[in-house]
């Protein structure tokens, strides 16, 4: 689809504003709350925010809010994102204005990963007590022993492992496992946990499930637990765990439907409150996935949350295009 010279004009004005380009590079990096933009960007947030309402209608950013914070991301798809696309990518990211902005971002991201590691920390020996707290453990297992199917697994891959859950109920049916996380509290956990469980063949490393410099296609199943809710980037996330399903694998996911208690983001680190349907299948099929399925638990008790787990599959056909 090719834009006609009127909206090829809206969407030059929309970006040839400074603070306006200057907010297009930054959403090119990651989704941001508006307090995140204004804080980056030095400027109050009133005046953020008029510029964010101006490339929204211009198709340049999406706004979605989450609970009490509103996000802005960069419109995935369509020509006026390709321009902006375009444009970004000739901008050169050495400006010293550009340059500026991005270390400040970088603080944002430091004292955002800072905080989280301290929670973990501080957290990671009652993991599991926390994150039972609004969901039934029994019933999410079963739900993900059946979404997984019954195996035998060639490769498990777990991305964000936390206490090692996930690969002490998947491992028995693989024949190797690997679990990645950020926080080495808990991979020392999680390795008591996998050796008390007898997994002898299962792999605790540390590093970024959002660049895991694992393999493409090397697994046939890949799990990510409740972490998306953790993340700047979660589609960035389920992106690099697509890439890792081999033609005919799965990948899982559990996490929250969409929710309003802000107290877990106060108290508890989650950036986001839940993702709706609608998101996670197209952050899916972005990925490369189909035959996406869903399976709801609601909550056990009144206060609770909905537990959502998606299930996505590679097809079969690259590999038999490759044989």
């Amino acid at each position: 689809m090719r834009l006609s010279a009127a909206q090829a004009i809206d969407v030059l004005r929309a970006a040839g504003e400074p603070t306006r380009l200057r907010i297009l590079a930054l959403l090119a990096r990651e989704e941001l709350a508006v307090l995140e933009l204004s804080r980056v960007l030095d400027q109050s947030q009133p005046r953020v925010s008029r510029h964010l309402k101006l490339l929204a209608e211009a198709g340049l950013v999406e706004r979605f809010p989450d609970g009490a914070w509103v996000f802005y991301r960069l419109t995935g798809a369509g020509a006026a994102g390709d321009l902006v696309g375009e444009i970004l990518a000739r901008t050169d990211p050495a400006d010293a204005g550009l340059a500026r902005d991005f270390e400040r971002l970088a603080a944002v991201r430091a004292e955002r990963a800072a905080d989280a590691g301290e929670y973990f920390a501080r957290n990671a020996a009652r993991w599991d007590e926390i994150s039972a707290l609004y969901v039934s453990d029994t019933d999410v297992e079963a739900a993900i022993l059946k979404a997984a199917g019954r195996g035998p697994f060639r490769r498990l891959v777990d991305l964000g492992s936390g206490t090692g859950r996930m690969l002490t109920l998947l491992g028995p049916h693989a024949q190797a496992a690997l679990g990645l996380d950020l926080s080495h509290q808990m991979l020392n956990l999680a390795r008591s946990r996998v050796t008390e469980a007898g997994l002898e063949l299962c792999e605790l490393r540390h590093g970024d499930i959002v660049s895991t410099r694992l393999p493409a296609e090397s697994a046939d199943l890949v799990v990510v637990h409740q972490v998306l809710h953790y993340l700047a980037d979660p589609a960035a996330a389920v992106r690099e765990a697509g890439r890792l399903v081999a033609p005919g694998g799965r990948l899982i996911i559990a996490d929250f439907a969409p929710h309003s208690l802000e107290f877990l983001r106060e108290q508890h680190q989650h950036r986001r409150l839940g993702f709706a349907e609608p998101e996670m299948a197209r952050w899916l099929a972005d990925a490369g996935l189909s035959k996406v399925r869903v399976i709801t638990l609601p909550p056990t008790r009144k206060e609770g949350l909905t537990v959502k787990i998606w299930t996505g599959e590679r097809s079969r056909e690259r590999q038999r295009r490759a044989a």
